[in-house]
Formats: structure tokens, sequence, C-alpha cells
């Protein structure tokens, strides 16, 4: 029995080095990508860079629109060991990996070893956490801390847990809400307290909000998230109103961010971002809603099934809708789902499997079928360039599958799933990785390489009706602006000595320049040439144009 125990837990090890190795394998295999990984790379750079730690700026312009979390964790990892596309990808990636050990941990304390288990399995190869971990945004970092506020709570709910257990658990996911606020803004403490509120009176069990240590919980909470929201508005007396009104109530109230999608936009993404584990969420739905135990105990169930239906219909009725939104459902799911395998036999698994088969199968065989998305023609090699790794993620997914249907015969559930997680992971990866053939398209590097040899640190660079958000992390410096504001407008307006606003403006200062570059598209040189503006080009990528200012 010993020998046994100690097989399997070689057998364990050696899982999680595989898990290990594919998920941090690829972070600096791709380039960083427009618009929210040049952006959040960016402003991390500048942090090191000044060590103003308050104020975030984004190409040295000021950025209230998220808090500095995030930040201050990738301003910390270039410090330590430099600016790269791994180190900016590193917070998503190694929150991504630690909500997966978070979800094993608290399914294991609530439902059972196997249950936890299984469920961290799910979560580390669904879809749209995978891709979301290895993708440089603020979601997994919220992911994290929203699905660790919501865990703590209900691990400090287990009947077993003693009144010290229960305070350290209860005052755990108090600092979680905390961070999870610092991390992307109220939504961090909005989730888990609507989650609960609706339980209690679902439930009807109002005594739990008694079990909440205020006093205690709301100091752990505000001395974790205050004091950088105080600083903030000390250095900058406009943060709270765009902060708090125009970053949150108006964001989900009106379409100032030009972000509506329809009532029904989420359905797909979710059912695409739980893949491949899609068959199993109406059993583990149905399964989460019984009464588990004394009808008046803590029902952590129920508790996972109004926490998914909130987050789904908060973000549906929200009138800007991003796909990222939808993050903090899968560790939920996946824990609900993990439990219901626990209690399934191998041999109901074969008919989930069918679906998957065939799904691997088809997109093996239509991935040339990508190219078709190219809008233009010279982006046709680069989506035909995608097409390998989509069809060697379609072929990774068959594998996977196929070795689970072999262990759903041989009646070893465990094996089943293990193969079927590795299979899936490294769909994704592949997939993940194959982006890299688009990044001509999408980031700024190329570009990049062709500034440098001409860039010095007295040479201005301006970047003309454009701003591409990855440029200035590839060129370790920030761009002047013109005639161009998007979401840096509320920053430039407090600071409107950062930019040019026109057209005239830009001609001016170039021509007073005795040396200078700068990017454009092709529509705005041509006018620019037809004003005798005196330009040399230099280079060009796939949207843009760099000129420099000719010797005199």
């Amino acid at each position: 029995m010993a020998s046994q125990a100690h097989s399997q837990r070689y057998v364990l090890i050696l899982l999680a080095a595989v898990f290990i190795a594919v998920w941090f394998g690829n972070l600096d295999y791709r380039k960083l990508v427009r618009p929210d990984e040049g952006r959040y790379a960016e402003i991390a750079r500048e942090i090191a860079m000044s060590s103003d730690w308050i104020t975030p700026r984004l190409n040295g312009i000021k950025y209230f629109e998220k808090p500095p979390l995030q930040y201050w964790a990738t301003a910390a990892a270039y410090r330590a060991f430099g600016e790269h596309e791994w180190t900016a990808r590193l917070w998503p990636a190694v929150t991504g990996f630690a909500g997966i050990m978070l979800v094993f941990f608290a399914g294991r304390s609530l439902f059972g070893f196997t249950a936890g288990f299984y469920a961290s399995l799910i979560l580390a190869s669904s879809a749209g956490y995978v891709a979301t971990a290895h993708f440089n945004s603020l979601d997994m970092g919220l992911t994290f801390f929203v699905t660790a506020t919501l865990l703590a709570y209900m691990l400090a709910q287990r009947p077993e847990a003693t009144p010290a257990m229960n305070r350290r658990w209860t005052l755990a996911a108090w600092a979680a809400a905390a961070l999870a606020m610092l991390s992307k803004g109220l939504i961090g403490v909005v989730i888990p307290a609507a989650v609960l509120a609706i339980y209690i009176v679902l439930q009807r069990d109002f005594a739990r909000l008694r079990g909440l240590h205020w006093g205690m919980g709301l100091t752990v909470f505000l001395l974790i998230a205050a004091p950088w929201f105080v600083l903030v508005q000390l250095a900058n007396p406009e943060f709270a109103k765009f902060f708090f009104v125009h970053e949150h109530f108006e964001r989900y109230l009106t379409t100032v961010h030009r972000r509506a999608e329809p009532w029904w936009f989420f359905f797909p993404i979710l059912a695409l971002g739980i893949l491949p584990w899609l068959t199993l969420v109406p059993q583990a739905l149905a399964h989460a809603w019984r009464v588990q135990g004394q009808p008046s105990a803590f029902q952590p169930g129920r508790f996972l099934a109004i926490g998914l239906a909130f987050i789904f219909v908060f973000f549906s009725a929200s009138s800007s809708k991003l796909p990222g939104y939808l993050l903090p459902m899968l560790p939920l799911l996946a824990l609900l789902i993990g439990g219901v395998l626990a209690g399934t036999r191998p041999r109901e698994l074969i008919w989930h499997l069918l679906p998957i088969l065939l799904f691997a199968s088809l997109v093996a065989v239509l991935s040339p079928c990508v190219v078709t998305l190219a809008r233009r023609p010279e982006l046709v090699p680069l989506y035909e360039a995608s097409v390998p790794w989509i069809a060697a993620g379609a072929v990774c997914a068959f594998i996977g599958a196929g070795i689970t249907l072999h262990y759903c015969r041989r009646d070893n559930v465990t094996a089943a799933l293990s193969a079927m997680a590795i299979g899936s992971l490294l769909a994704i990866q592949f997939v993940t990785t194959g982006h890299n053939a688009l990044a001509p398209n999408y980031s700024g590097h190329h570009l990049a390489e062709l500034i440098k040899p001409h860039l010095e640190a007295s040479v201005p660079v301006y970047s003309v009706r454009t701003y591409d958000q990855t440029l200035p992390f590839y060129i370790k410096r920030t761009v002047t602006l013109v005639a161009f504001r998007d979401e840096m407008a509320y920053g430039l307006e407090r600071e409107p000595w950062l930019w040019l606003p026109d057209l005239p403006s830009f001609e001016r200062a170039w021509r007073s320049e005795r040396n200078a570059l700068a990017i454009m598209e092709p529509d705005t040189h041509a006018e620019l040439e037809k004003n005798g503006l005196p330009m040399q080009v230099i280079g060009r990528d796939m949207r843009r144009i760099v000129v420099r200012k000719p010797d005199a």
C-alpha cells in the first residue's frame, strides 16, 4: 500500500513538471501585440524607469483607467530580470498557474482530493483560461484574486473549521478582495460581495453576515487597498472622478468605450472558453444545486452556481463587453465539473469524448481556411504561416482524446482525464504560439527594428495620427502624439503640452527640428508630401511608414 502511494506521488510530481514546462515554455516566443499587451508592458516599463509608483503613465501621459497592482508586479520583474516579452507576461502566467493550485487546494478541502485534482486538471486545460494566462492583460490577475476571495470564504464556512480557522480564512478573503480591487477596480469587490449577498438572501441564512469579522476584515481591506488610492488622489486631484465615475459607472452603463455587443455575446465566449469540457457543464450545474448534508449547512455547490450566474448576467447586462470579463467563471466551473467527474464511471466519459474527437478532426482539416480571415492580400502569407500551428494543436487534442478513450476502456478515470488535460493544454499552447506568425501586423517590433539605427537620445519621435501600443516598449522611450488622443484624451487634457493637436502644429515642429523621426500611415504621408514637408522614408511595415528629417 505504501509502495502504491509512493508511486502515485511520483506520477503526480511528473505530471506537475510536465504542466509547468508546457505552461511557462512559450512566454518569450511571441512578440507583444496591440493594444493590451503593449499598453500594460509600457506602463510598467515607465514605472520601473521613473520610480514613480503612484501615478501610472502610458507614453508619458497620466493613465488612470486601471489600478496599479499588475503594473507594480511587472515593473518589479523588469528590474529583477530585464525588459523582455516573458517578463511582461510573467504576472498573468504566474497568477494563472497559482489559480490552478488554488482550485486544487480548495477543491480538495471542500469536495475531496479527487474532485480537487480533477478540477485543477480541467482549469489547467480550459481554452479561455490557458490563452488568457499567456496574454498580457489584467483579467488573469483579477480572476485569481476574485477566486481567492470566494474560495477563502468557502473554506471559512466548512463544518470542520474551528473559530480560529474561520477567522483566518475570512480575513484572507478580505485581503484577497483588497488585492482584487488593486488589480482592476471596484469589480474586484462587487463580484464576491454580490455573490455572498445573493446566497444569503436565497438561503435565508442572514446569520452569516455576523461571521464576516467586519472590524478586523475592513481594517485588513483598507490597510491593503486604501494607501494607493489616497496617495494617487493627493498627487492627482482629478483622479477620483475619472476612475470611479468614468471608468466604472459610465463604462458599465453607456457605450462610451465603444464595446457594445449583443445580449447573446457571452454564450459562445463561454462555450469556447471551457473547451474541451463543455459537454459536462449542464450536468455540473444541475449537480451544484442539490442540497448536500443538512439544509441549514453552508452549500458550496450552490454558492459556486450563484457566482457563475451573477458573473454571466452582470456582464451580459453591461453596455461594455469584452471576452475576458467572463474569465472569473472558469475556476468556479472547473470546481463544479471536478465534483461531477469524481463520481463518474469511466465509460460514461466516452460519450463526452466523441464531440471532442469530431471537433479536433474538423479543426485539423479546416485549419487552412483561417487564411480567409486575412482582410488584405498582404496578410495572406501571415495567416498561411499560422496554419501549421493550428493543425498541430488540433492533432494534440485528437491524440489526447484518443488516449483518454483508451484509459476509459481500462476503467482508469485519473489517467484518462490527465491525458485529456495534457492534450488540450498542448493544443492551446500550439495555437497561441502560432499567433506570432501574425506579429508583423499586430506588433510594433518590426517597426522598432527599423527605427533603432536612427534613434539617439536627442532625436524626437512623432507618432502622427496613429499610435502603436507596443512601439514605446520596443524602442524603450515614449513618442510625441500628433492629432491622436484615443484613451489618452483625459491625460492630455490635463497636460496638453505633451502632444501636438493637429498637422499644422506638427509641420511647424518638424521644420524646426535638426533631426527627427516620425511614424504615420500611408494616407497621412501622402498628405504631408503634398504639403511639401521634407521627409525621407527609412522603412515601412504592413501598416505604417517611418520617415526622418533629411539632412539640410
